[in-house]
C-alpha cells in the first residue's frame, strides 16, 4: 500500500481511543479459540513417542494417528462458515468449546489407538471452526484503523498456545522423571499433556458469554438496534451509527448468503478463491507444523536426549511468539505483502541451512557439534521469520480479502485448504524423513522460494481499506 493510506490510521485513533480497550478485549476473548487451537496442534508432540510405545505402532501409522485431527480441522473450517452464517458468530464459539473439552476428556483416556484417533478428529474439527470464526468475527467488530493489529491477536493466541503447551509438556515430563509414559495419579504424562486442555476450553466458553455478537449478523438478522449498541462499543459515540448501520445494509443488499457455488467462476474458483487457497497452501507447505508436531521427535532422532528435545521445542515457541509481536507491531505500518516477502526469503535461507546440517548426520544417528549448532540456530530462524510473516498475514489477509458477498464461504474453503496441506505435510514428514532427512528440508524451501512470486504478482494490499472496500 503506498504511503496515500497512512492517514488512515491517526484519524482512527482520535475516533477510537475511549473505546480501543474494550474492543480489545473482545478480540482477546474471541482469540481463546486461536489459544486453543494452538494448544490443541501442538500438545500432541509430547506424546508422539509415548503413543508408539503404548500402542507399538510404525512410523508411518504412528504418521495417521498424528494428522487425522487435520482431517477434522478440514471439515470444520469448511462449514464453520456457514453455521456462523445460520446461528451467528458466538455460537459457534460456543460449540467449538464443548468440542475442545469433550476431546481433551477422551483423548486423555483412549481405550485403544482408534479411540484415541476418534478424539482426536473431534479435536479437529473444533480447531477448524476456530481456525475461521477467529479472524472472521475479529474483522467484523474491529474498527479500520486497528484491523491489522486485532487480527494478529488470532496468530497471537495461536502461538501462545503453542508455548504454553510446550512448557506444560516439559513440566509435566520434568514431573514424570523424563519418562513420557511415568505414572502420575493413576495416569501416564502423555494422557496429562493431552488432557489439561479442559481448562482453557471450558475458559474459552465462559469468555464467549461476555463478548457481543458481530454487528454485520445481528443486521443480517433484523437486530438492527442491537447492532447499534455494539457497534457504538467498538466504533465509538462520535461515530454516525445509522451511516455506518446504512453502509453495511447496503453492501449486504448487494450480496446473498455465500454459497460454494458463488466462488465458482467459468475456470472452476474465481480468482481471489485461488488466491486464498494459495496463501494457505504456501504456509503449510514450507513445514512450518514439522516444528510444532515432530520437533521432539526429530532432535532425538539426531541424538538429543528427551529432556533437552522438550526444552527446544518451548524454547522455538519462545522465539514463535517474538515473531509473532514483530509482525503485530509491523502489519498495519508496512503493509502485509512486505512482511510476506520478508518471511519468505528469511524461511528460505533457513532451511536451506537447516537441510544442509542434516545432511551431515552420521550412522549413529547424530550430528557433528558443529552441523548440530547450524541447525538448531537454523530451526529457530525459520520459525522467526514465519512467526513474523506468514504467521500473522495469512490470517489478516483471509479476515480482510475476499468480497463481502463470498467471505465467509472463500474463507471457509481456504482455511480447509490450509488443513488438507497440513494434513499432507503432516502425514508425510515420517516417511519423508526416513528417506532423506536433508531432501525433506530441501523441498519445503523450494515452497518458500515459490511463494515469492506467488505473493509479487497474485497478492494485492489489503492495508487501510474497509472491509465492505474489497471486492
Amino acid at each position: 500500500m503506498t504511503s496515500t493510506a497512512q492517514p488512515t490510521v491517526p484519524e482512527g485513533r482520535k475516533a477510537h481511543p475511549d473505546h480501543l480497550g474494550h474492543v480489545i478485549f473482545i478480540t482477546a476473548a474471541a482469540a481463546m479459540g486461536g489459544f486453543l487451537f494452538g494448544y490443541d496442534s501442538s500438545v500432541i508432540n509430547g506424546a508422539v513417542e509415548a503413543i508408539r510405545s503404548r500402542y507399538d505402532v510404525g512410523s508411518a501409522g504412528l504418521a495417521q494417528v498424528i494428522a487425522i485431527a487435520l482431517i477434522g480441522c478440514a471439515i470444520g473450517a469448511a462449514t464453520a462458515g456457514r453455521i456462523a452464517d445460520r446461528i451467528g458468530r458466538i455460537r459457534v464459539m460456543q460449540i467449538a468449546s464443548v468440542l475442545f473439552t469433550v476431546s481433551a476428556v477422551g483423548s486423555a483416556v483412549p481405550f485403544a489407538l482408534w479411540d484415541l484417533a476418534f478424539w482426536r478428529i473431534i479435536g479437529g474439527f473444533a480447531i477448524g471452526m476456530a481456525s475461521v470464526i477467529g479472524p472472521a468475527y475479529i474483522a467484523e467488530v474491529s474498527p479500520s484503523a486497528y484491523r491489522g493489529r486485532l487480527g494478529s491477536f488470532q496468530q497471537a493466541a495461536i502461538v501462545i498456545g503453542i508455548a504454553v503447551s510446550q512448557l506444560v509438556n516439559w513440566g509435566i515430563l520434568n514431573l514424570a522423571d523424563g519418562n513420557q509414559r511415568g505414572v502420575i495419579a493413576g495416569l501416564e504424562a502423555w494422557q496429562w499433556m493431552l488432557g489439561v486442555m479442559v481448562v482453557p476450553a471450558v475458559l474459552y466458553g465462559l469468555l464467549s458469554f461476555a463478548i457481543p455478537e458481530s454487528p454485520r449478523y445481528l443486521i443480517s438478522v433484523g437486530k438492527v438496534e442491537r447492532a447499534k449498541e455494539v457497534l457504538s462499543e467498538v466504533e465509538g459515540h462520535t461515530v454516525d451509527l445509522d451511516t455506518r448501520v446504512t453502509e453495511i445494509q447496503d453492501a449486504m443488499r448487494r450480496e446473498h448468503k455465500s454459497t460454494f457455488k458463488d466462488l465458482l467462476g467459468k475456470a472452476g474458483f474465481l480468482p481471489i478463491v485461488w488466491v486464498g487457497i494459495g496463501l494457505s497452501v504456501f504456509q503449510q507447505l514450507v513445514g512450518i507444523n514439522v516444528a510444532f508436531y515432530y520437533s521432539s521427535t526429530l532432535w532425538q532422532s539426531v541424538g538429543i536426549d528427551p529432556s533437552s528435545s522438550f526444552f527446544y521445542s518451548f524454547t522455538t515457541s519462545i522465539i514463535n511468539i517474538i515473531g509473532t509481536v514483530i509482525a503485530m507491531i509491523f502489519v498495519d505500518r508496512i503493509g502485509r505483502r512486505p512482511l510476506a516477502l520478508i518471511g519468505s526469503a528469511g524461511m528460505a535461507v533457513a532451511l536451506g541451512l537447516e537441510a544442509w546440517a542434516f545432511s551431515a548426520k552420521t550412522a549413529a544417528g547424530t550430528l557433528p557439534t558443529t552441523e548440530g549448532t547450524i541447525a538448531l540456530i537454523a530451526a529457530h530462524a525459520f520459525v522467526l521469520f514465519f512467526a513474523l510473516s506468514w504467521g500473522v498475514v495469512v490470517w489478516v489477509f483471509l479476515g480482510e480479502m475476499f468480497p463481502n458477498k463470498i467471505r465467509a464461504a472463500a474463507l471457509g474453503v481456504a482455511a480447509s485448504a490450509q488443513w488438507i496441506a497440513n494434513w499432507a505435510i503432516t502425514a508425510s514428514f515420517p516417511s519423508l524423513s526416513d528417506w532423506n532427512l536433508s531432501g525433506t528440508y530441501v523441498i519445503y524451501m523450494v515452497f518458500a522460494l515459490l511463494s515469492i512470486p506467488f505473493v509479487l504478482k497474485y497478492v494485492k494490499e489489503t492495508k487501510g481499506k474497509a472491509l465492505e472496500e474489497m471486492g
